[in-house]
């Protein structure tokens, strides 16, 4: 796969995160959306890790996909979730001899209790995404991303722990955090300056969630202490039975959210795209990315050249 120019007048960067196929339908669905997205030249794409691991191979057969067909940089998912130090370190070890070099380091929701319910230690495992980190590091020098929460995370008991255990995943070897999606700019922005304060400054990437399904999206922030605004609720009412107008009016939505923090100095975006191209592709064209095939570049540079 040839690589696209990036071309943004305002210095935007994206990423993609992705999640392993289940079925050969869903393979076709995943592989199309990337071949959309793919001349948007993103930063890196994510692949997910199941909980307790439960699509350890498929996330593996993904990301060597990633590598061997297309020249996009994928970033691995992985969790400390019902496995061993030892058995983390052989997947890592994997990955590298693969060529991946970007890990997103996660403490991961039990297959049991999942998202916001207690999590539950290996008794030869990690116990918090802190000491993966730290951990990952020991064995190779990976990029690691790591996940950060503008409404603290449903476990802390405060934002003071919450952003202490985020600093400490930062000295572990951390540079990047991504956020939790959230639909309101302010709280984002509150989070920053807190983080900034606790003597944080890598990036803090807004995680951004193009809403497909209301209803579905509600039910995931209750569980993983995300907010939904009153107002974003009464955007979507009525629309359950018509998807075209709903499509529109979360292109809508989210348009507004990622101009807004494009507005307050936001540059790099992390999208939640759930396998889906479409919205995406439509919101990243309003952030200003084009692209650009390579026989268009070179008539452009021969045009400017003389």
């Amino acid at each position: 796969m040839a690589r696209y120019p990036l071309r943004s007048k305002a210095g935007i960067k994206v990423s993609f995160e992705f999640f392993p196929p289940k079925t050969d339908k869903m393979e076709e669905n995943l592989w199309a959306s990337i071949q959309r997205l793919a001349p948007l030249q993103p930063s890196f794409v994510s692949v997910t890790y199941g909980a307790g691991g439960s699509t350890r191979e498929r996330t593996h057969q993904t990301v060597a996909r990633l590598l061997n067909e297309t020249d996009l940089l994928p970033a691995a998912h992985l969790t400390c979730v019902d496995a061993s130090r030892d058995e983390v370190a052989e997947v890592v070890r994997q990955y590298w001899d693969t060529g991946v070099r970007h890990l997103v380091a996660l403490r991961g929701d039990s297959q049991t209790n999942g998202a916001g319910g207690p999590f539950v230690q290996h008794p030869d495992g990690y116990r918090n995404a802190a000491e993966l980190v730290a951990g990952l590091k020991e064995i190779a020098d990976f990029e690691i991303s790591v996940s950060a929460y503008p409404e603290k995370h449903p476990e802390s008991p405060d934002f003071a722990t919450d952003i202490d255990l985020l600093k400490r995943k930062i000295d572990s070897g951390a540079t990047r955090a991504i956020t939790q999606f959230f639909f309101d700019n302010d709280q984002y922005e509150s989070f920053v300056e807190k983080v900034r304060r606790a003597g944080i400054y890598v990036p803090i990437v807004p995680g951004i969630a193009p809403i497909h399904d209301f209803t579905k999206i509600a039910r995931f922030a209750g569980a993983c202490g995300a907010s939904i605004p009153g107002w974003l609720a009464e955007r979507f009412e009525g629309l359950e039975e018509d998807p075209q107008t709903r499509a529109h009016v979360a292109a809508a939505v989210c348009s507004e959210q990622v101009l807004d923090l494009v507005e307050r100095g936001v540059t790099d975006f992390h999208f939640y795209t759930m396998n889906r191209a479409d919205l995406v592709y439509s919101i990243c064209h309003i952030l200003g990315l084009r692209e650009t095939r390579p026989q268009a570049a070179a008539e452009v540079a021969a045009a400017a050249a003389g």
